[in-house]
């Protein structure tokens, strides 16, 4: 992973899909000065940390978050960021949210949730929860196992999908349709994750 430090703040996610999502959000708050870096998925964060932490320019970063789906185990999810974090030697936070350490400050946020399982998906579903074509998301779920056909492994992703073919333009992937404005930032499942940028950025 090459890696070109241009901003005081850096924010870690975990592939590009993350990082179209987070620019938006990033660019909606109007906050200056926030570097995305995809890291390449979950499996790589360790390595690519230390990357990161070697790479020119490191020593001006003044504020490093890192974002990971808590997957099925959120406490889990945490402390593998915890060890990624400590086998870098970079401050390492005890819970979620909190921020530790100076040049860098460090945070962690883990989603949708320290406490409960999932990833950026739930969050998004959370915040279109009331929206009425997930009436018609659930309906059609339901019509296929009630046809007896297979139902996806991961629901959220699928939820997802079937939500942004209601949407104008169709087909587009949770980052793309964050860039479109198809996620209503005002709701409140997006405030803790407006919370953590805001910190990142300050």
């Amino acid at each position: 992973m090459a890696v070109k430090i241009e901003q005081p703040n850096v924010l870690v996610v975990e592939g590009e899909e993350e990082k179209r999502f987070f620019g938006a959000l990033i660019e909606h708050l109007q906050l200056q000065n926030i570097q995305i870096m995809p890291i390449g998925g979950k499996n790589q964060l360790r390595q690519n940390l230390k990357v990161l932490a070697m790479s020119p320019g490191f020593s001006r970063v003044i504020s490093l978050g890192v974002v990971r789906d808590a997957d099925t185990d959120p406490k889990a999810a945490f402390q593998s960021v915890c060890d990624a974090l400590q086998a870098t030697d970079l401050p390492t936070p005890e819970r979620p949210l909190l921020p530790v350490g100076e040049k860098p400050r460090v945070a962690v946020l883990i989603l949708p949730g320290v406490d409960r399982e999932g990833a950026l998906e739930d969050i998004c579903l959370d915040a279109v929860a009331q929206d009425p074509a997930m009436l018609c998301v659930e309906q059609y779920l339901q019509c296929l196992q009630q046809e007896g056909l297979s139902l996806p492994d991961n629901m959220s992703k699928a939820k997802v999908q079937v939500f942004l073919a209601s949407r104008r333009k169709a087909g587009l992937r949770l980052g793309e349709a964050a860039e479109k404005g198809y996620w209503p930032w005002d709701a409140e499942a997006f405030d803790r994750v407006k919370d953590f940028l805001q910190q990142i950025g300050s």
